[in-house]
């Protein structure tokens, strides 16, 4: 009694330390779940498990935090700066990122990247209906070219709607002649947020978000070049994103292509 523990009692916790802890196919299973999917934040981790060794959410990010299996969050900044002197359009969106339907409603933006031999842009276009990122275009800079060979790459691949509307912050790009005209020619309606206010493109900064803390910030840029960084780039998104990716705003957390595939499936 020494350390004012009875005898009994010290041997029931020495065979009880010996033996396999319950959680322990838990964390298996979540680590499994971490290295199959590096990007999943802890509900859709939770949602990778057996129903038989499933936790709470509670008890799912306690075993993900103690195991290391966290990531850390990082926020983006935002790359795009208006000109006063082009023309303002009308915010056609007012914050409802919501469609019924495909090629109702796109959002654009662009983001940096810094590599080795310089820095890589991309600009993207996501599909409000059920998150694909529809078009995209990647360059060493970031002018007006960049948007309208996104604009570009979306309209060859997916098509338009009559009515389709495109929207985007204040920057220069996206008020530029050079975009508007292209906007003109594929009869689209643009639709602009209010100058430094996030929210108003919130959907398409939260996919950034993601790119980033899924893909960017787990990559050395500084070793890699822009050819390096455009492959991986452009794999995440047309390979995983946009094909496996579990997409937590879409119904039954379908990934992007296939909630678009079962839309026209049941339109058939």
């Amino acid at each position: 009694m020494a350390l004012s523990v009875r005898r009994e009692g010290f041997y029931v916790w020495t065979k009880r330390k010996n033996r396999p802890s319950s959680d322990d196919k838990t964390v298996s299973a979540l680590k499994a779940a971490r290295k199959a999917h590096p990007d999943y934040g802890v509900r859709s981790l939770r949602n990778e498990l057996p129903n038989s060794i499933r936790p709470s959410y509670g008890k799912c990010y306690r075993l993900c935090r103690e195991n290391g299996l966290l990531h850390r969050k990082k926020t983006p900044r935002g790359m795009t700066k208006r000109n006063n002197k082009d023309p303002l359009s009308e915010d056609l969106i007012q914050r409802d990122f919501k469609a019924v339907s495909p090629n109702a409603k796109w959002l654009s933006d662009i983001t940096e990247m810094k590599c080795r031999n310089g820095k890589l842009y991309l600009a993207a276009i996501l599909d409000c209906f059920d998150g694909t990122i529809v078009g995209l275009s990647m360059n060493s800079n970031k002018k007006a070219g960049l948007c309208v060979s996104a604009l570009e790459n979306a309209v060859g691949r997916f098509g338009k709607r009559d009515g389709l509307i495109l929207h985007s912050d204040h920057g220069s790009q996206y008020t530029s002649r050079a975009y508007r005209s292209a906007l003109t020619r594929y009869g689209l309606r643009q639709s602009i947020g209010r100058t430094g206010s996030c929210f108003d493109n919130a959907r398409m900064e939260s996919f950034f978000a993601t790119l980033k803390k899924d893909l960017i910030y787990q990559m050395p840029l500084y070793k890699m070049t822009r050819k390096e960084v455009r492959y991986k780039v452009f794999a995440w998104i047309e390979l995983y994103y946009n094909a496996e990716r579990r997409y937590t705003a879409n119904e039954g957390n379908l990934p992007p292509l296939k909630k678009r595939a079962l839309f026209f499936s049941l339109a058939a």
